[in-house]
């Protein structure tokens, strides 16, 4: 049984339909990357998944569990954690303090403690006591990343984490995610960045107007096959 699994999900957003009957699952411990275009239902589809878009109960299974109509909080507390497209730090707090704001949704022992973060992102520790705005992108990015590590969860979400980086940061924080794999935590990439999708993933899914257009993993998935299914 797969740790998570999506089944015939859709979103909409009033009466305009982002997503189309998305099938989609992974294991404990597997990276997946989603790619396509903008506007493809990428962040949509990480969304339904971590309570922000109502869906159907049973379009959402967690360990065989529906849990589709669940609040974002609830979802949380299940050990699901979103990294949102855009940091979203609290900007009236100091890194430390947005880091354990990210333990409170959660409450259950486990390997993310604060020095573990610290240890991940040992900038951060250097910045604990800064404002959260006066960070830099890649700064803000890690203490994002953090924030949602501190629930220890099963499931990692990440949207466009790399987004407007300086390729040396966006290679210092992907080299964090095979410590987070190693934790045994399932993480989910959303990511415009092809090369940097295929090199962190196992599986790769591609989205196209909502749909699914290309699954697989990435050794077996040639270039015109991605372009293909990235742009139709």
């Amino acid at each position: 049984m797969p740790l998570l699994s999506t089944h015939d999900l859709t979103a909409f957003y009033g009466d305009f339909q982002a997503l189309y009957g998305i099938d989609l699952s992974f294991d404990a411990g597997e990276t997946i990357a989603i790619i396509g275009a903008n506007g493809a239902g990428k962040s949509t589809f990480l969304k339904a998944i971590a309570g922000l878009i109502p869906s159907r109960p049973d379009s959402v299974l967690l360990d065989g569990h529906p849990i589709g109509a669940k609040r974002a909080a609830e979802i949380v507390k299940l050990g699901i954690a979103l990294v949102p497209e855009g940091r979203r730090l609290f900007p009236s707090l100091t890194v430390e303090e947005n880091l354990l704001i990210g333990g409170h949704g959660r409450k259950l022992p486990g390997p993310w403690t604060l020095d573990r973060v610290y240890g991940l992102f040992p900038i951060l520790k250097e910045r604990r006591a800064s404002a959260a705005p006066i960070l830099s992108g890649g700064q803000q990015q890690m203490a994002a990343i953090g924030r949602a590590l501190m629930s220890n969860p099963r499931i990692l979400l990440c949207d466009e984490i790399s987004l407007g980086l300086a390729p040396i940061v966006i290679a210092d924080i992907y080299a964090a995610l095979p410590q987070i794999k190693a934790e045994g935590t399932s993480v989910v990439l959303v990511e415009q960045d092809i090369v940097q999708a295929m090199k962190a993933a196992d599986r790769v899914y591609c989205f196209q107007e909502g749909r699914v257009s290309l699954e697989g993993r990435p050794g077996e998935l040639s270039r015109d096959q991605i372009h293909r299914a990235y742009f139709g």
